[in-house]
């Protein structure tokens, strides 16, 4: 099963992901994860995300889709994978598609989580992940680039008949039974 979990920043992606790595058995795929790892050990990918982070824009789509397309030819994806921050535009979405399709694969389910602006900004403030872009105005500008630019994605993947849209406000437990009555 190939899930792709989206929203915007703050969303509740991550601990979502989480929960479903260990109630549907699958390995998580975090272009965020992979993109702090690299920042962490300061490796040549880290410090060109590092720049474009800072400025509070989107890695472009050619290093990302790379780095996954990488990653998905690993073993422990062959069962199926949770996406978690990927794919963020349409071009990753096609891109992904068509990588998924060559292998006799294809998105299952699309799950968006839905969440309310203020709600999201106090959220990514009260994390305390110390990001250089953690602040008000940063925070604005990264959830205004995600309207404009993964926004789409959602329709990209509703004209699938792939979505499945969540109500990503309470407590994560209740968010989780959301998420897995709409799986089931």
């Amino acid at each position: 099963m190939n899930i792709i979990l989206f929203g915007p920043p703050g969303a509740g992606k991550g601990t979502q992901a989480e929960k479903m790595i260990s109630h549907y058995n699958l390995p998580h795929l975090s272009t965020g994860n992979i993109f702090r790892e690299n920042i962490k050990n300061k490796t040549e990918l880290g410090k060109k995300v590092t720049l474009i982070l800072d400025a509070g824009k989107l890695v472009p789509d050619e290093t990302v889709v790379e780095l996954v397309t990488d990653e998905l030819k690993k073993e422990k994806y062959k069962s199926g994978v949770i996406f978690d921050g990927f794919p963020r535009t349409v071009k990753q979405a096609e891109e992904l598609d068509t990588y998924l399709q060559a292998n006799g694969e294809n998105i299952d389910t699309f799950i968006t989580l839905n969440v309310p602006e203020q709600e999201l900004i106090d959220r990514i403030l009260s994390r305390g992940q110390g990001r250089s872009d953690d602040t008000p105005e940063k925070i604005k500008t990264r959830l205004q680039v995600y309207r404009d630019e993964t926004e789409p994605v959602l329709n990209h993947y509703k004209n699938k008949d792939v979505v499945k849209e969540i109500d990503g406000v309470g407590t994560i437990e209740e968010i989780f039974e959301r998420i897995t009555s709409a799986l089931s």
